[in-house]
């Protein structure tokens, strides 16, 4: 049994549609998940990366993107009100949940929907406390034991050289990205391609390395 460990962020819509596939994605195949929430814009400052969200043109096309992935796939999505959005009050409500940090399936389906089922503000006070309430976390979620927990598995998806969400980590390989659910599966199912082929990008010459904004 392979054993996988879902990074997530509440606030990624890819995320939020990666994890309602992932079952029958990976229908057939023998594994394992652990869901641990990560800081996305922890890895965005990491990486010296802006999200999506934050470039006009990108915005306007992910939003695009995403409704019309969900329709394909029969998800329920809604856009929130607001986004992006601080999601640390839903990360910490997820960790919270579990003596580990680990957030079972259930728990992250309900912040999930939270956010992306009614089209209301993600962070809404009134609404936050009707989730706890739901959930009921076994921790404060704005505990310094909660959130240094939130921030270890931030910087343990760093280490391992994570720079999105969602990403799945399986041995020693990443899969970044609702699309690469049909990649992963076949890596659950032995392709023979990934020893031959997996290491070959890394062979790439880098010929242009920017220093900043062009000019």
């Amino acid at each position: 049994m392979k054993q996988i460990t879902f990074y997530l962020d509440f606030i990624s819509p890819y995320a939020y549609l990666a994890f309602e596939k992932l079952p029958l994605a990976l229908i057939g195949h023998s594994y394992s998940v652990r869901y641990k929430p990560v800081l996305f814009v922890g890895l965005l400052k990491h990486h010296g990366q802006r999200g999506p969200a934050e470039i006009a043109g990108k915005r306007d096309w992910t939003y695009r993107q995403v409704l019309w992935l969900a329709q394909r796939e029969g998800v329920t999505l809604q856009l929130p009100a607001t986004h992006p959005f601080n999601p640390l009050a839903l990360l910490r409500l997820a960790t919270a949940c579990d003596a580990q940090g680990e957030p079972n399936r259930y728990v992250c389906e309900t912040v999930f929907r939270h956010v992306w089922h009614s089209g209301a503000e993600a962070t809404d006070a009134a609404r936050l406390e009707k989730l706890t309430r739901q959930l009921s976390p076994q921790r404060a979620p704005d505990s310094a034991e909660v959130k240094a927990q939130l921030k270890a598995n931030t910087d343990e998806a760093i280490a391992r050289g994570a720079f999105g969400v969602p990403t799945f980590a399986v041995d020693d390989k990443l899969f970044w990205g609702f699309d690469a659910l049909p990649m992963l599966a076949a890596y659950l199912a032995g392709e023979p391609w990934f020893d031959a082929n997996w290491d070959a990008a890394t062979q790439v010459n880098n010929g242009v390395i920017r220093s900043g904004p062009a000019s």
